[in-house]
Protein backbone atom coordinates (compact mmCIF):
# COMPACT_ATOMS: atom_id res chain seq x y z
CA UNK A 1 0.00 0.00 0.00
CA UNK A 2 0.98 2.94 -0.86
CA UNK A 3 2.04 5.22 2.26
CA UNK A 4 1.84 8.78 1.16
CA UNK A 5 3.30 10.73 -2.09
CA UNK A 6 4.83 13.89 -2.92
CA UNK A 7 1.22 15.81 -3.13
CA UNK A 8 0.36 14.46 0.10
CA UNK A 9 3.16 15.95 1.81
CA UNK A 10 2.74 19.05 0.01
CA UNK A 11 -0.98 19.08 1.48
CA UNK A 12 0.36 18.62 5.36
CA UNK A 13 2.81 21.29 4.86
CA UNK A 14 0.45 23.76 3.55
CA UNK A 15 -1.77 22.72 6.42
CA UNK A 16 0.57 22.98 9.05
CA UNK A 17 2.01 26.91 7.59
CA UNK A 18 -1.36 27.96 6.80
CA UNK A 19 -3.40 26.57 10.50
CA UNK A 20 -6.37 25.40 8.62
CA UNK A 21 -7.76 23.19 5.66
CA UNK A 22 -9.49 26.40 3.98
CA UNK A 23 -6.37 28.73 3.98
CA UNK A 24 -4.01 25.26 2.78
CA UNK A 25 -6.88 25.13 -0.04
CA UNK A 26 -6.59 28.73 -1.06
CA UNK A 27 -2.91 28.61 -1.37
CA UNK A 28 -2.68 25.11 -3.19
CA UNK A 29 -6.06 26.13 -5.20
CA UNK A 30 -8.04 22.99 -4.11
CA UNK A 31 -11.12 22.74 -2.42
CA UNK A 32 -11.28 22.48 1.39
CA UNK A 33 -12.85 19.55 1.08
CA UNK A 34 -9.89 17.93 -0.95
CA UNK A 35 -7.53 19.36 1.60
CA UNK A 36 -9.84 17.75 4.56
CA UNK A 37 -9.93 14.32 2.41
CA UNK A 38 -6.08 14.71 2.00
CA UNK A 39 -5.38 14.73 5.89
CA UNK A 40 -7.56 12.09 6.73
CA UNK A 41 -6.33 9.85 4.82
CA UNK A 42 -2.91 10.35 5.66
CA UNK A 43 -3.51 9.97 9.66
CA UNK A 44 -5.83 6.71 8.54
CA UNK A 45 -2.66 5.01 6.93
CA UNK A 46 -0.22 6.54 9.75
CA UNK A 47 -2.55 5.55 12.55
CA UNK A 48 -1.97 8.85 14.12
CA UNK A 49 -3.78 12.02 14.53
CA UNK A 50 -1.87 15.22 12.84
CA UNK A 51 -3.62 17.54 13.67
CA UNK A 52 -6.38 19.22 16.49
CA UNK A 53 -9.32 20.44 14.79
CA UNK A 54 -10.60 23.38 16.84
CA UNK A 55 -13.10 26.02 15.52
CA UNK A 56 -12.29 27.59 12.34
CA UNK A 57 -8.42 26.18 12.32
CA UNK A 58 -6.26 23.34 12.94
CA UNK A 59 -3.20 22.63 15.44
CA UNK A 60 -0.45 20.00 15.20
CA UNK A 61 -0.12 17.31 17.68
CA UNK A 62 3.23 16.13 19.11
CA UNK A 63 3.30 13.09 16.41
CA UNK A 64 2.16 15.61 13.83
CA UNK A 65 4.99 18.04 14.45
CA UNK A 66 7.37 15.00 14.38
CA UNK A 67 5.88 13.74 10.69
CA UNK A 68 5.62 17.78 9.43
CA UNK A 69 9.39 18.06 10.42
CA UNK A 70 10.17 14.66 8.34
CA UNK A 71 7.83 15.32 5.51
CA UNK A 72 10.12 18.71 4.87
CA UNK A 73 12.87 17.40 4.75
CA UNK A 74 11.42 14.72 2.44
CA UNK A 75 10.36 17.42 0.37
CA UNK A 76 14.01 19.38 0.35
CA UNK A 77 15.19 15.91 -0.96
CA UNK A 78 12.75 15.16 -3.23
CA UNK A 79 13.64 18.62 -4.89
CA UNK A 80 17.50 18.01 -4.33
CA UNK A 81 17.08 14.89 -6.18
CA UNK A 82 15.27 16.39 -9.16
CA UNK A 83 17.55 19.44 -9.28
CA UNK A 84 20.72 17.23 -9.32
CA UNK A 85 19.32 14.64 -11.84
CA UNK A 86 18.91 17.49 -14.53
CA UNK A 87 22.20 18.82 -13.82
CA UNK A 88 23.62 15.39 -14.38
CA UNK A 89 21.55 15.43 -17.80
CA UNK A 90 22.99 18.85 -18.67
CA UNK A 91 26.63 17.79 -17.90
CA UNK A 92 26.84 19.05 -14.82
CA UNK A 93 29.36 17.64 -12.45
CA UNK A 94 29.81 17.80 -8.55
CA UNK A 95 33.62 18.57 -8.53
CA UNK A 96 35.76 19.84 -10.87
CA UNK A 97 40.04 18.67 -10.51
CA UNK A 98 42.89 20.58 -12.01
CA UNK A 99 46.52 19.24 -11.94
CA UNK A 100 48.81 22.00 -11.79
CA UNK A 101 52.22 21.55 -12.42
CA UNK A 102 54.65 22.52 -9.46
CA UNK A 103 56.45 25.15 -12.48
CA UNK A 104 53.56 27.52 -12.50
CA UNK A 105 52.81 30.63 -10.53
CA UNK A 106 51.29 29.90 -7.34
CA UNK A 107 49.76 33.41 -6.57
CA UNK A 108 47.27 33.04 -9.66
CA UNK A 109 46.01 30.08 -8.25
CA UNK A 110 43.81 31.85 -5.32
CA UNK A 111 42.12 34.03 -7.75
CA UNK A 112 41.48 31.42 -9.92
CA UNK A 113 39.64 29.59 -6.89
CA UNK A 114 37.55 32.67 -6.17
CA UNK A 115 36.42 33.53 -9.19
CA UNK A 116 35.04 29.94 -9.70
CA UNK A 117 33.52 29.90 -6.37
CA UNK A 118 32.03 32.90 -7.61
CA UNK A 119 30.66 31.43 -10.53
CA UNK A 120 29.99 27.68 -9.49
CA UNK A 121 28.76 28.08 -5.92
CA UNK A 122 27.74 24.32 -5.63
CA UNK A 123 30.17 22.74 -7.22
CA UNK A 124 34.08 21.52 -5.70
CA UNK A 125 37.10 22.35 -7.04
CA UNK A 126 39.79 19.60 -6.67
CA UNK A 127 43.50 20.87 -6.90
CA UNK A 128 46.63 18.75 -6.98
CA UNK A 129 50.21 19.83 -7.56
CA UNK A 130 52.43 17.68 -9.67
CA UNK A 131 55.88 17.35 -11.17
CA UNK A 132 56.25 16.98 -15.02
CA UNK A 133 54.66 13.82 -16.49
CA UNK A 134 52.74 13.66 -13.04
CA UNK A 135 50.43 16.15 -14.80
CA UNK A 136 49.76 13.90 -18.07
CA UNK A 137 49.32 11.06 -15.98
CA UNK A 138 46.68 12.86 -13.77
CA UNK A 139 44.71 13.44 -17.00
CA UNK A 140 45.02 9.79 -18.46
CA UNK A 141 44.05 8.09 -14.75
CA UNK A 142 41.24 10.53 -14.63
CA UNK A 143 42.63 11.93 -11.49
CA UNK A 144 42.27 15.59 -13.38
CA UNK A 145 39.64 16.88 -16.01
CA UNK A 146 42.77 19.92 -16.76
CA UNK A 147 46.11 20.31 -16.11
CA UNK A 148 47.92 23.78 -16.14
CA UNK A 149 51.71 24.08 -17.07
CA UNK A 150 52.28 20.54 -18.11
CA UNK A 151 55.96 21.06 -19.75
CA UNK A 152 57.59 19.11 -22.55
CA UNK A 153 56.05 17.12 -25.42
CA UNK A 154 52.99 15.30 -24.95
CA UNK A 155 53.44 11.82 -24.27
CA UNK A 156 49.61 11.33 -24.73
CA UNK A 157 47.46 12.10 -27.33
CA UNK A 158 44.44 10.19 -27.23
CA UNK A 159 41.13 11.50 -26.38
CA UNK A 160 43.45 14.78 -24.61
CA UNK A 161 43.14 18.57 -26.07
CA UNK A 162 45.83 20.99 -25.03
CA UNK A 163 46.17 25.16 -25.56
CA UNK A 164 49.84 26.44 -25.58
CA UNK A 165 50.95 28.15 -22.86
CA UNK A 166 54.16 29.59 -24.20
CA UNK A 167 57.70 28.60 -22.99
CA UNK A 168 58.91 28.41 -19.92
CA UNK A 169 62.67 29.41 -19.62
CA UNK A 170 64.81 28.35 -16.91
CA UNK A 171 68.21 29.80 -14.96
CA UNK A 172 71.05 27.82 -13.99
CA UNK A 173 71.12 28.61 -10.30
CA UNK A 174 73.47 28.03 -7.94
CA UNK A 175 73.98 29.64 -3.80
CA UNK A 176 76.15 32.72 -3.72
CA UNK A 177 78.59 31.04 -1.48
CA UNK A 178 79.05 27.96 -4.04
CA UNK A 179 82.88 27.74 -4.77
CA UNK A 180 81.72 27.82 -8.30
CA UNK A 181 79.99 32.00 -7.88
CA UNK A 182 83.88 33.21 -8.49
CA UNK A 183 83.50 32.18 -12.10
CA UNK A 184 83.11 34.27 -14.59
CA UNK A 185 83.36 32.12 -17.69
CA UNK A 186 80.97 29.09 -18.65
CA UNK A 187 80.93 26.36 -16.73
CA UNK A 188 82.24 23.67 -18.48
CA UNK A 189 80.31 19.68 -17.64
CA UNK A 190 83.78 18.83 -15.69
CA UNK A 191 83.15 21.54 -13.25
CA UNK A 192 79.88 20.69 -12.78
CA UNK A 193 79.39 17.15 -12.12
CA UNK A 194 81.13 17.00 -9.24
CA UNK A 195 78.48 18.82 -7.30
CA UNK A 196 74.65 17.07 -6.93
CA UNK A 197 72.35 18.24 -9.04
CA UNK A 198 69.00 19.44 -7.15
CA UNK A 199 66.12 17.59 -9.16
CA UNK A 200 62.18 17.40 -8.32
CA UNK A 201 60.95 13.94 -8.00
CA UNK A 202 58.67 13.47 -10.89
CA UNK A 203 55.18 12.39 -9.80
CA UNK A 204 54.02 9.83 -12.39
CA UNK A 205 52.66 6.93 -11.69
CA UNK A 206 52.52 5.01 -14.86
CA UNK A 207 54.48 7.37 -17.77
CA UNK A 208 57.91 7.30 -17.78
CA UNK A 209 59.97 10.08 -15.01
CA UNK A 210 61.93 12.92 -16.09
CA UNK A 211 64.13 14.67 -14.77
CA UNK A 212 64.40 18.80 -14.88
CA UNK A 213 68.77 18.54 -15.72
CA UNK A 214 71.49 15.71 -14.95
CA UNK A 215 74.87 15.56 -16.65
CA UNK A 216 75.79 11.78 -17.47
CA UNK A 217 77.46 9.91 -13.89
CA UNK A 218 76.14 12.97 -11.88
CA UNK A 219 74.83 12.42 -8.46
CA UNK A 220 71.03 13.88 -7.50
CA UNK A 221 69.60 15.17 -4.65
CA UNK A 222 65.93 14.44 -5.90
CA UNK A 223 63.79 17.04 -3.97
CA UNK A 224 59.06 16.82 -4.15
CA UNK A 225 58.67 20.12 -4.83
CA UNK A 226 60.68 23.80 -5.66
CA UNK A 227 60.20 25.19 -2.32
CA UNK A 228 62.56 22.30 -1.29
CA UNK A 229 64.53 22.85 -3.90
CA UNK A 230 65.06 26.29 -3.34
CA UNK A 231 66.24 25.76 0.07
CA UNK A 232 69.10 23.02 -1.16
CA UNK A 233 69.94 25.79 -3.71
CA UNK A 234 70.46 28.65 -0.70
CA UNK A 235 71.85 26.35 1.39
CA UNK A 236 74.41 25.37 -1.34
CA UNK A 237 73.61 21.92 -1.03
CA UNK A 238 73.49 21.31 -5.02
CA UNK A 239 73.26 23.06 -8.41
CA UNK A 240 70.79 22.61 -11.37
CA UNK A 241 67.86 24.90 -13.36
CA UNK A 242 65.18 26.66 -11.94
CA UNK A 243 62.47 28.18 -13.52
CA UNK A 244 62.93 32.19 -14.35
CA UNK A 245 60.33 33.58 -12.60
CA UNK A 246 61.15 31.55 -9.42
CA UNK A 247 64.51 32.27 -9.77
CA UNK A 248 64.57 35.87 -10.46
CA UNK A 249 63.22 37.07 -7.01
CA UNK A 250 66.37 34.72 -5.31
CA UNK A 251 68.80 36.16 -7.63
CA UNK A 252 67.41 39.93 -6.83
CA UNK A 253 67.82 39.58 -2.91
CA UNK A 254 71.35 37.71 -3.42
CA UNK A 255 70.64 34.55 -2.29
CA UNK A 256 71.55 32.90 -5.55
CA UNK A 257 73.80 33.58 -8.63
CA UNK A 258 72.90 32.45 -12.43
CA UNK A 259 75.75 31.36 -13.82
CA UNK A 260 76.17 30.61 -18.15
CA UNK A 261 76.94 27.30 -18.86
CA UNK A 262 78.94 26.19 -22.12
CA UNK A 263 75.46 24.01 -23.08
CA UNK A 264 72.83 26.36 -22.30
CA UNK A 265 69.46 25.05 -21.59
CA UNK A 266 66.83 25.36 -23.84
CA UNK A 267 63.31 26.55 -22.81
CA UNK A 268 60.37 24.02 -22.26
CA UNK A 269 56.87 24.52 -24.34
CA UNK A 270 54.15 24.54 -21.73
CA UNK A 271 50.23 24.01 -22.53
CA UNK A 272 47.00 23.82 -21.42
CA UNK A 273 45.71 20.20 -21.55
CA UNK A 274 42.15 18.74 -20.76
CA UNK A 275 40.00 15.38 -21.59
CA UNK A 276 38.26 15.77 -24.36
CA UNK A 277 35.31 13.76 -23.34
CA UNK A 278 34.28 16.02 -20.53
CA UNK A 279 31.97 18.39 -21.32
CA UNK A 280 30.57 19.92 -18.19
CA UNK A 281 29.86 23.23 -18.22
CA UNK A 282 32.17 24.34 -15.39
CA UNK A 283 35.05 22.79 -17.05
CA UNK A 284 34.13 24.40 -20.47
CA UNK A 285 34.08 27.96 -18.46
CA UNK A 286 37.57 27.14 -16.87
CA UNK A 287 39.10 26.62 -20.52
CA UNK A 288 37.71 30.07 -21.34
CA UNK A 289 38.15 31.83 -18.27
CA UNK A 290 42.40 30.73 -18.40
CA UNK A 291 42.10 32.26 -22.37
CA UNK A 292 44.27 32.59 -24.65
CA UNK A 293 48.16 31.53 -24.94
CA UNK A 294 49.78 35.12 -23.89
CA UNK A 295 47.10 35.11 -21.33
CA UNK A 296 47.98 31.65 -20.01
CA UNK A 297 51.74 32.82 -20.21
CA UNK A 298 51.68 36.22 -18.41
CA UNK A 299 49.24 34.71 -15.75
CA UNK A 300 51.50 31.46 -15.27
CA UNK A 301 54.58 31.34 -16.54
CA UNK A 302 56.25 34.68 -16.38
Amino acid sequence: MRMFSHHDLIVIDAVARRGSFSKAAEELYKVPSAISYTVKSMEDKLGVLLFKRLHRKVQLTLAGEYFVEQARLLLKQMSEIKTQTQRVANGWQSSVSIALDNVVRETSVNQLVADFYQEFPDIELLLTMEVFNGVWDALVDGRADIAIGATAAVPITRGISYRAMGELSWDFVISAEHPLATHSAPLSEAQLIQYPSICLQDSARTLPKRTTWLLNNQRRLVVPNWHSAEQCFIAGLGIGLMPTHRATPLIKQGSLIKKRLMNEPKNSPCCLAWNEGIQAPAVKWLLTYLGDTEKLHAQWLS
